[in-house]
C-alpha cells in the first residue's frame, strides 16, 4: 500500500484511476500527512492535490497546522492543476490571519493565469477571503467587475454563481 508508487504509476489523466487510489489509501490515519507532503514535489503534486481535494469533499477535515502547511506551499506550485485543485480547497480550509497575505497573494497572481479554470477560481478564492477577512471586500468587488467586461465566459459563470450567494 505505497501511495507514493501508485501516484507515480498514475498516468496523470484517468479520473477513474485516480480515484482508485483514493479509494485504496484514504482511510489511512496518515492520508492527509501524506499527500500534503507530496504536494511539495512537482512529480506528485498533481495526484496528491486531487488526493487532498477528494479527501475535503468528502467531508473529512484538515487542522489549523495542515491548513498552514498547505498555504505555505502555495508559491511552489507548478502544476496548473494542482493550483486549481488548490484553489477549489479554499471552500474548506478557513484562512487564518496569519495566512491571509500568502493566500491573497498566491490568488492575485491566479488572476491572471494563463489557464482559464485556475483564473475562475482565483476568483472563487478571493470571494473566499473577502467573506473571511473583510480588509478583502472592496478590492474583490472591484475585481469582479473588471473580469465581468473582460475575462472568459467561463470565468464570468463562476463569478456570476458566487454573487448569486449574494456578495
Amino acid at each position: 500500500m505505497n501511495i507514493v508508487k501508485d501516484i507515480t504509476q498514475w498516468d496523470g489523466k484517468s479520473a477513474g484511476d485516480i480515484q482508485k487510489i483514493y479509494d485504496k489509501h484514504h482511510r489511512r490515519t496518515d492520508f492527509s500527512d501524506e499527500i500534503i507532503k507530496l504536494t511539495l514535489n512537482p512529480t506528485y503534486e498533481k495526484g496528491a492535490t486531487w488526493l487532498l481535494k477528494a479527501w475535503l469533499e468528502s467531508g473529512y477535515t484538515l487542522s489549523k497546522t495542515q491548513i498552514k502547511r498547505i498555504y505555505g506551499l502555495l508559491e511552489q506550485l507548478e502544476n496548473w492543476e494542482a493550483k486549481l485543485h488548490v484553489l477549489q480547497c479554499i471552500h474548506f480550509m478557513p484562512i487564518e490571519r496569519a495566512e491571509k497575505k500568502q493566500v491573497y497573494s498566491f490568488l492575485r497572481q491566479s488572476i491572471i493565469d494563463s489557464n482559464k479554470f485556475v483564473r475562475a477560481w482565483a476568483y472563487n478564492g478571493l470571494y473566499e477571503l473577502s467573506q473571511q477577512h473583510s480588509k478583502y471586500l472592496a478590492e474583490t468587488k472591484e475585481f469582479f467587475e473588471m473580469a465581468m467586461r473582460d475575462e472568459a465566459a467561463s470565468v464570468k459563470a463562476r463569478i456570476r454563481m458566487i454573487v448569486k450567494k449574494g456578495f
